[in-house]
């Protein structure tokens, strides 16, 4: 099997660790995966809702970004060294609900912890220190993961260099907190869920929810065209078998407890809670912004990153907002790399000449 250069999967443990709730956790595990030239500039990435660790991945098992990052890719594993955590609360090896609480010798389930953003950004944080990472060229990551990207930017200005929020909002918005409400309802209502059993159907039934507002009208009516087949006298539609089968293969590699607190994650994302609101927040970002929109995203919509974006600039912040023709609509982030990775690669070479310039 070929793996990238330096190419590393662990976990780091951090002990004691404080959520912005005043909760504790006696013990955090974060599962990472790490690839490139260890005296390289480090960009971090910050997954989405059901991703994990493996950005990269290797050649037999690419990663979820292997488009975008690689040896030769837009954000070329030569050049840098990339680093991607699954997040608190994920179900890829890292501490979350199906995790074992130590005080009491089984898995949390639902009783783990209510987490934000921040804290996500919070343990991040500490893991790199603890890998001996101190500085990061950059943070990039879309949906979930771009929410932290922005986090990010207010909390460690001093520690990065830029960010890049990728089909996201500063705001989670009521539109977006609806459908994530339908989908809790969905995994609770199971009635798998009150037997203490793995509720498949409510988890399925969440991920075709979530998959209608990934993606298109417009992808969904090219690639299906109401094709369908019958049987017993009625039609079954490739949509729905295409959803069905969305969502069982979820349930077969994820946890529902780990959905529900992560949609509750994303539920909170409020950049300027407790900072006096989206402008004060704004004026803490210390960092050039380079941030990345689809067009026909539902959840995210393009004109209010843009919006943002022309707020920091305003503000006299460096930021630079660049918008995505896609039929894929919020998932673009993940696909249709030719039209949007030579942006990052852009900017990032611009950043690697002005550190050069500083350090000569």
């Amino acid at each position: 099997m070929r793996k990238p250069n330096f190419y590393k999967t662990g976990t780091v443990q951090i002990p004691n660790f404080i959520l912005e709730s005043g909760e504790k956790l006696d013990e955090v595990e974060l599962a990472y995966e790490r690839c490139g030239p260890r005296n390289a500039p480090a960009i971090l990435v910050c997954h989405a809702l059901t991703g994990n660790q493996y950005t990269v991945g290797t050649s037999d098992e690419p990663g979820w970004w292997h488009g975008l990052i690689k040896e030769g890719g837009y954000i070329d594993t030569r050049r840098y060294q990339v680093i991607t955590f699954n997040v608190l609360g994920g179900c890829n090896g890292s501490t979350g609900p199906a995790s074992v609480n130590p005080q009491r010798g089984e898995p949390y389930h639902n009783n783990f912890p209510s987490l934000t953003v921040r804290d996500l950004v919070e343990a991040q944080f500490v893991a790199l220190n603890i890998l001996n990472i101190n500085h990061l060229r950059a943070v990039i990551g879309g949906s979930l993961g771009g929410m932290q990207v922005l986090e990010w930017g207010v909390m460690y200005p001093e520690f990065i260099d830029s960010i890049f929020p990728i089909a996201v909002t500063p705001q989670f918005s009521d539109y977006a907190i609806a459908f994530n409400h339908i989908s809790s309802l969905a995994i609770q209502q199971d009635p798998a869920w009150s037997e203490g059993k793995l509720p498949k159907q409510g988890l399925s039934l969440a991920r075709m929810i979530g998959m209608i507002t990934y993606r298109s009208d417009v992808l969904f009516e090219e690639r299906f065209e109401r094709n369908h087949i019958i049987s017993e006298g009625l039609p079954t539609y490739d949509i729905e078998s295409y959803l069905s089968y969305q969502g069982q293969k979820l349930t077969e590699r994820f946890d529902a407890n780990s959905y529900l607190r992560l949609l509750e994650v994303m539920n909170s994302h409020d950049l300027g809670r407790d900072r006096g609101g989206i402008d004060h927040a704004i004026q803490q970002l210390q960092v050039p912004v380079f941030a990345i929109s689809f067009t026909r995203d539902l959840l995210y919509p393009p004109e209010k990153l843009h919006e943002f974006v022309k707020t920091i600039q305003q503000f006299g912040g460096t930021a630079e907002f660049y918008e995505v023709d896609s039929k894929f609509g919020h998932d673009g982030f993940l696909v249709e790399f030719e039209k949007w990775g030579y942006f990052v690669e852009e900017q990032l070479a611009e950043l690697d000449v002005e550190d050069a310039r500083l350090e000569a």
